[in-house]
């Protein structure tokens, strides 16, 4: 029985995997409701068209995944319906070069924006404006 159900997994997988499924199996999202809402709410596109989860996907298909400000551009190496491990999970697609520079730089961006002082959110006050001058009568003196 058991290698009746692995034969009926490894036809299904041969016949295309659910974009929710295969999105929580390669662990682009925890859980396959957070895939199945990424893929209602248009973020994830298939071959340039929008994904709806129970698109059926094969390998060499090409995904572009929105996912909070992260975007990538992936290209399908093989098909699962089971989640495993990461180091599994990383084999199943390819990021393109791309995608990959544009990540890489907004990271970089962003941790130069962190390094910058913080900039106030409005002008100082009359009591603020008193306690900037008096500060700065001390420094004089």
């Amino acid at each position: 029985m058991n290698q009746v159900a692995r034969e009926a997994a490894t036809s299904a997988v041969a016949a295309g995997v659910r974009l929710d499924v295969w999105l929580w199996a390669a662990r682009f999202f925890k859980t396959r409701a957070l895939a199945k809402q990424a893929a209602d709410g248009g973020r994830i596109e298939v071959n340039g068209a929008s994904g709806k989860p129970s698109r059926a996907l094969h390998v060499g298909d090409c995904l572009r995944i929105t996912r909070g400000e992260e975007h990538f551009e992936i290209e399908l190496l093989a098909l699962s319906d089971r989640r495993g491990p990461a180091s599994v999970a990383q084999t199943l697609y390819r990021e393109t070069a791309q995608s990959l520079a544009a990540r890489q730089a907004i990271a970089e961006q962003k941790r130069m924006q962190g390094a910058a002082p913080a900039h106030p959110g409005k002008r100082p006050d009359k009591r603020a404006r008193r306690l900037i001058l008096a500060l700065g009568d001390l420094d004089m003196s």
